[in-house]
């Protein structure tokens, strides 16, 4: 069983899932700040100086009653919220991750396709005519059978 397990976890296309699982971590990681730290803050100053991830709604005041002025003072009091700002960063990190991805799709497509448009490669071998082995195009005399090649 050890061994079907260690043949498993050694084929080439597990450790490419894996590999890819973690960059797609470290990917996340990016966008996360990507959304929290770039993109959030601006829209947060045009919106009047909100801070999309302290948005909440308090659901039932905690032990001590609200309002609470941040999403940790409420935290703090065990207010029960629905934190719909972090939300909007969470569907703002996933539209950045979809529309990343769309542009690595359509940019491996095209490279498919530029690689099958491509015309083939000019020959470099013909035929000999008498003992049809491959031979260089420039070739007058078959190395095969040492007849003359007519040009």
């Amino acid at each position: 069983m050890w061994n079907e397990f260690k043949r498993f976890i050694l084929r080439g296309n597990v450790i490419d899932m894996a590999v890819g699982i973690v960059i797609g971590i470290a990917f996340g990681a990016i966008v996360k700040s990507l959304v929290d730290d770039i993109i959030m803050p601006p829209i947060g100053v045009v919106a009047g100086d909100v801070d999309f991830s302290d948005l909440f709604v308090v659901l039932q005041d905690g032990t001590q009653a609200g309002p609470y002025d941040t999403l940790a003072a409420a935290k703090a009091a065990g207010a029960v919220t629905w934190r719909y700002g972090l939300f909007v960063n969470a569907v703002i990190s996933f539209l950045i991750v979809a529309f990343a991805m769309f542009l690595l799709i359509k940019f491996v497509g095209r490279l498919m396709r530029r690689a099958e448009a491509r015309p083939p490669a000019e020959p470099t071998t013909k035929e000999c005519s008498f003992c049809f082995m491959q031979i260089a195009l420039k070739a007058t005399r078959c190395p095969h059978c040492t007849s003359e090649i007519r040009v």
